[in-house]
This record gives structure tokens, C-alpha cells and sequence, in this order.
């Protein structure tokens, strides 16, 4: 795990986050999230460099396309910003589980 997923690990593990429970590097379809709440269906990716250059960033939208025609919510954050103000992206993340969405994809 990178610097910024032990941070983010650290508080949504086990049920901690406002008591939903979320899993890290699970498959979904062809890819692997890196942190998932199922009964939010809330996927949040951590972006480093690599998701900076063009070919990654059109495979990142590709991906997200897919994973929300599953039904899922895709919140993608920068590994500066969890490093730089770990508590506004848990913010971040506890107002999209907080925010109604259609059950439909």
C-alpha cells in the first residue's frame, strides 16, 4: 500500500467510518478498486503521479464509466491531497455516503 492508502486504511477499516464497512484491493469486473463500501456502493480511489498522464487518465475515465454503469459512485482523490489534509478528503467521503442516490445506474 502507498503512504496515502495506510492513512485512508487506517480510518475506514473495520467498520470504523461512521459504521460503514468498506474493503480494500477487492476485483470488481475487470478491475480492482482500491477501497470499497458495498452498501453505498461508494468506490474511492487514491490517484498518484502514474494517473497524471494522458493514457492513464483515459483509462481512469474508461474504468469510472464502467464501474458507475455497475452502479457504482467512483470519488477519485490525489495521494497529495490525503497526505497534505487527511481529514477533508474523510470529510469528502462521509458526505458521498451521506448523499442519497438513485439505486439505478
Amino acid at each position: 500500500m502507498t503512504r496515502a492508502e495506510i492513512v485512508i486504511w487506517r480510518e475506514l477499516r473495520a467498520g470504523r467510518f461512521a459504521g460503514f464497512k468498506f474493503r480494500r484491493q477487492v476485483p470488481i469486473g475487470p478491475y480492482i478498486v482500491d477501497f470499497i463500501c458495498f452498501a453505498a456502493r461508494l468506490v474511492v480511489e487514491l490517484d498518484g503521479e502514474p494517473h497524471e498522464k494522458p493514457d492513464q487518465q483515459m483509462h481512469d475515465t474508461q474504468r469510472d464509466a464502467w464501474l458507475t454503469s455497475q452502479g457504482s459512485h467512483v470519488l477519485r482523490v490525489k495521494n497529495e491531497l490525503v497526505l497534505g489534509n487527511a481529514d477533508l478528503v474523510l470529510d469528502e467521503i462521509g458526505r458521498t455516503l451521506r448523499t442519497p442516490r438513485s439505486s439505478s445506474a
